[in-house]
């Protein structure tokens, strides 16, 4: 205790001792264990976009077919349960013309994120790994071991993508609504006063019209999701990269683009007018080819995986 007082700095300021010849307790160096984690960043390029022939649309819809049979049910399982909400949107809106438009279009809009589990089955269909209802579960529910930071724009990409599309279609639904009040001849109710006063009007134009405002507002959607999805879900990429790079990708090959946008509205037109029944096989159809056009248009050698590289398996950069 007396050792103590002698060593304080108020004994010390007043000369009674002299703190440098006072023994000083041994200093210690103490280093603790330290763990460096490296997480690939997303790169600061695009990634590079192929040039493709007009006809490889209907390549990824063969491969798309193997990618069902190699799947099995689980891939008709998504068709499914898309043609039940469909149907259910259907039972509740049917007399509702702008609630079931609404419910509609947003439905459509939204597809490409809800197949993120069909891409996830023809992609490890690719790898050689087991395509069945686990990949399906760890796409939906584990998606989050893929990203590091939290709290980063990263984590949040597929959900800010998804909302987008989602805002997208409700200004779809306005405009469509602002349209067809200020130039219909008679209040629109129903789906079948649309039909009647609208679709098969004789004299008026307002359904070419409808159709041309829809055609515009739906080519930038398309422009951006053609291949966004499958690259946010495959590879670690920024939501504005994979956008770009889908941009990048129509404009590299407009016809081969515009042949398969034509499919894809030809075949959803197909599921909606055979009573959704269609959809059973056209939803998971249109998502196995959405991966594989991806695969075809995109050149991902030189971006890191965002999966970590113990569950990559067979798989390489193409």
């Amino acid at each position: 205790m007396a050792s103590f007082w002698l060593q304080s700095p108020n004994y010390a300021r007043a000369g009674l001792i002299d703190i440098k010849s006072t023994p000083q307790p041994p200093a210690y160096t103490v280093a603790f264990p330290t763990t460096r984690l490296t997480v690939p960043s997303a790169p600061s390029t695009l990634p590079i976009v192929r040039s493709i022939s007009p006809d490889r649309p209907f390549v990824w819809l063969v491969l798309a077919w193997r990618d069902m049979a190699s799947s099995g049910w689980i891939s008709f399982a998504h068709g499914l349960a898309l043609a039940l909400f469909g149907a259910g949107i259907v039972t509740v809106a049917h007399n509702r013309f702008w609630l079931l438009s609404g419910a509609l279009s947003g439905f459509l809009v939204v597809a490409p994120v809800l197949a993120t589990s069909l891409y996830a089955l023809s992609r490890a269909l690719e790898r050689g790994e087991m395509a069945d209802y686990r990949v399906v579960l760890k796409t939906w529910l584990n998606w989050q071991g893929s990203h590091f930071n939290k709290w980063g724009n990263d984590y949040w990409c597929m959900v800010q993508f998804g909302a987008l599309l989602a805002l997208a279609a409700t200004g779809w639904v306005l405009t469509s609504a602002a349209l067809i009040t200020l130039l219909a001849p008679v209040p629109i109710q129903t789906p079948m006063d649309f039909v009647q006063h609208v679709v098969l009007a004789r004299n008026g134009w307002l359904f070419e019209l409808w159709l041309a405002m829809g055609g515009l507002m739906a080519a930038p959607m398309f422009a951006s999701s053609v291949v966004a999805m499958p690259l946010l879900l495959d590879r670690r990429v920024t939501l504005l990269q994979a956008v770009l790079t889908s941009w990048q990708a129509v404009l590299a090959n407009p016809v081969s683009m515009a042949v398969w946008s034509g499919l894809i509205m030809g075949f959803t037109l197909l599921g909606l007018g055979s009573l959704l029944l269609g959809l059973i096989a056209v939803i998971p159809m249109l998502g196995h080819a959405s991966w594989h056009a991806y695969r075809d248009l995109v050149d991902v050698s030189s971006v890191p995986p965002r999966a970590p590289a113990a569950t990559i398996g067979k798989t390489g950069g193409r």
